[in-house]
């Protein structure tokens, strides 16, 4: 392709709505274009990166057994009302009616479109297991579009659905889903890992994300220093404590007054204790009902993690209106002693470690110090509830402390279970000639998202430095002057022919610009290779050569040039001579 004649409309200037390096560069660099907020027009170049993702990602599923197919992204409102989604997805899901006044939507996933399919096509047992997928656009109102591609309303993605009547068969396809994933990834040239995951909206029992390892990135990723461990912090878990029984050593328990102090700091300072000794409670509503939460003063609140121990669809904090209403106490007073309601109470691991603790006394102005489990107070139900720290402990290996990462969540895949398939009906004859519920998995891949994640890993401040696999072409030649030179025209073209014959993808810049120009737009795009011919370097019978990650050129034969590509097209070797890289 010659850049003279190819629309790559580059800016100067960094665009006022864009802040993450990403956005800044798929606009600077002519990959995109807004339209409206969180949407977008893909431009020749930034389609040919989408085209390329899309093309692996194609591959692996095709190798992995799923088949392609696609489905409407406009979706009628009887089948989310089947599964119950309709009144439960809230305002992310774009309702209409048409002219006929019925109720549609804009699909942001197709759980329901598929599992309509599948009731009415499926009928034996000999069909299974069945796994389809497709590539198509799917539309979220976010309510505030922001990062480019990271978080837009229309995005594209690959998901895809599996059928299986055992949890066997749904275990070996989830597997076979995970390993495609990290072949994908792993061909993309992107640093990722792959985390326990909660299964959210989408729902489920089981799930696992993908992450780009990024710094700009919204999700927190923990992580162990010695195991495999890893997992989302909304369900990440550090090793529980072992409970010690009450000691002599600890002084009878009392009340204190604490006029005015209703936050763990005033605590502790008014009664010289640090957070850790500290029982803060937290009254939360779990669907509505009251629910009575205990932590360390030092440990913070995980509601996704309370809303599974829980099985709640939604957790919140109570208003201090609301607690007062509730249990007559202020809010900042609250404690598990004596406690004035009959309203269940659960305890972080955490909180039954303690010993010699302080909390709430149920009363304006009061606190407990000095109290015990088991001497001073039953101990409540456990669980997980709390935010991991770093330097906590491993829960999978007794060696590990654990760490924090961000990530950009490019991947998803889910055992579903029965969810979609028992309220829309989903059903086959099994071997006995019955009619069993199938079990269900859902895998989903973010197509256009991992374009702006791979930018977030790999740029510098000279722009984009695109993963070999992801580059819009393969090789940039910049022809210097060549509108003035016919010697250096005729070796720009018989190079850029003879890398074509080798299946290598080529843009040649022709452009009457300066040379520092054509430099600054190649490293803008990022192409991983660039040559570079001229007067003076054909005079020498050379190329000038620059990898997109180096900072130093060199020279090279035309002959040598072309051997070298040969053995680095898309970071495999394509060379006659097998033994040559």
């Amino acid at each position: 392709m010659r850049a003279s004649q190819f629309f790559l409309p580059t800016l100067k200037e960094i665009p006022a709505e864009a802040e993450l390096i990403s956005h800044q560069l798929l606009l600077r660099g002519g990959f995109i274009r807004r339209v409206s907020s969180g949407l977008y027009t893909w431009l020749p170049l930034g389609l040919r990166v989408l085209r390329r993702v899309e093309a692996i990602v194609r591959e692996e599923m095709d190798q992995a057994g799923a088949q392609e197919i696609l489905m409407p992204v406009v979706q009628p409102a009887e089948l989310w009302q089947e599964s119950g989604r309709w009144e439960l997805y809230g305002p992310e899901l774009l309702r209409f009616k048409d002219r006929h006044q019925r109720e549609f939507c804009l699909g942001p996933t197709h759980e329901e479109v598929i599992s309509d399919l599948a009731r009415r096509e499926l009928r034996s047992y000999r069909q299974l297991p069945l796994n389809l997928y497709q590539i198509q656009t799917k539309f979220r109102d976010e309510i505030r579009p922001r990062f480019g591609l990271m978080r837009a309303r229309e995005f594209l993605m690959k998901d895809a659905y599996s059928f299986h009547l055992d949890e066997a068969s749904l275990q070996e396809t989830y597997q076979a889903m995970y390993a495609a994933y990290a072949r994908i990834f792993s061909r993309l040239g992107l640093d990722f890992r792959a985390v326990a995951a909660d299964t959210g909206a989408i729902g489920g029992k089981t799930s696992h994300e993908f992450h780009v390892l990024a710094d700009s990135g919204e999700d927190s990723i923990v992580y162990c220093d010695h195991c495999n461990y890893a997992a989302n912090r909304e369900l990440a878990s550090s090793r529980i404590p072992s409970h010690s029984p009450a000691t002599s050593s600890t002084p009878a328990a009392e009340k204190r007054s604490t006029p005015g102090v209703r936050s763990v700091h005033q605590q502790a300072e008014l009664l010289g204790l640090t957070p850790a000794q500290i029982v803060k409670s937290l009254l939360v509503l779990a669907d509505g009902k009251a629910v009575l939460l205990l932590l360390r003063g030092d440990d913070e609140l995980n509601l996704v993690k309370a809303a599974r121990v829980l099985d709640a669809n939604e957790v919140r904090m109570t208003t201090p209106a609301e607690t007062e209403e509730l249990t007559g106490v202020p809010i900042g007073f609250l404690g598990p002693k004596d406690f004035p309601v009959d309203i269940p109470q659960l305890a972080d691991h955490r909180v039954l470690a303690l010993q010699d603790f302080s909390t709430g006394a149920n009363q304006q102005d009061e606190h407990w110090i000095h109290l015990d489990w088991d001497r001073d107070l039953p101990r409540p139900a456990a669980a997980d509830l709390r935010n991991v720290l770093p330097g906590d402990s491993c829960p999978q290996c007794s060696q590990g402390k654990l760490g924090i990462r961000r990530g950009i969540e490019v991947g998803h895949v889910f055992q579903l279970g029965t969810r979609y398939s028992e309220k829309l009906g989903v059903k086959v004859l099994n071997e006995e000639g019955k009619e069993q519920t199938l079990l269900m998995g859902c895998y989903g891949i973010g197509v256009s998202r991992i374009v702006a994640a791979a930018i977030e890993q790999h740029h510098d401040e000279r722009g984009i430095c695109w993963p070999a696999q992801l580059s819009p072409f393969d090789v940039g030649i910049v022809a210097i002057h060549s509108a003035k030179s016919a010697a250096v025209r005729e070796a720009a073209w018989a190079m850029y022919r003879q890398l074509q014959e080798l299946g290598l993808s080529v843009l040649l810049d022709d452009r009457e610009e300066r040379p520092g120009v054509q430099f600054a737009t190649m490293d803008l795009i990022g192409l991983p290779h660039r040559l570079v011919i001229s007067e003076k370097t054909l005079g020498q019978g050379m190329w000038e050569y620059r990898a997109r990650a180096e900072t130093e050129s060199r020279l090279l034969t035309p002959e040598a040039l072309v051997q070298f590509l040969k053995g680095h097209h898309h970071g495999r070797c394509i060379s006659e001579n097998p033994g040559c890289c």
